[in-house]
């Protein structure tokens, strides 16, 4: 049903997912030129198409997931791909971050900020709710053996 308990988590890790649209991973005190991301002095997930392609699909994944209620394994299956999209999103967060070399500026202070945990929030939720679905899943099978 739409008013389980996953349903919940499922919208929670798509929230997460698609909040890094409004919250930056990191900023500086000062913009830094030579940078492809700290040009701004943020760094957001506007700043790659990788970035932007990858949470908008794990948001989307969770958030259509919520709607599948009648077919659990398709539901489980689509909220393990939220997973998926999300650590090789936050993956490749870090690989553009250590690759950009602004942390090797002595006078700039990197300041993370909540975009740099929303991706760990989101695996978390969608993860609860593949336990819940499973869960479910469980307890539909038990019911239909008693039948």
């Amino acid at each position: 049903m739409i008013q389980r308990i996953q349903s919940l988590f499922l919208l929670l890790s798509s929230a997460g997912s698609l909040s890094l649209f409004q919250f930056p991973f990191a900023n500086t005190n000062e913009a830094v030129t030579q940078s492809e991301l700290f040009a701004d002095s943020t760094y957001n997930i506007l700043d790659h198409v990788g970035l932007i392609a990858l949470f908008a699909l794990a948001g989307a994944l969770a958030f259509a997931a919520i709607f599948l209620f009648k077919n659990r394994p398709l539901q489980a299956n689509l909220s393990r791909g939220a997973i998926v999209a999300n650590i090789i999103g936050f993956i490749l967060g870090v690989v553009l971050f250590m690759q950009d070399g602004v942390i090797l500026k002595e006078n700039l202070v990197v300041d993370d900020g909540i975009g740099a945990y929303l991706p760990f929030v989101a695996i978390l939720f969608a993860a609860l709710s593949v336990y819940y679905i499973r869960k479910d899943d469980k307890l539909v099978r038990s019911m239909d053996r008693l039948r």
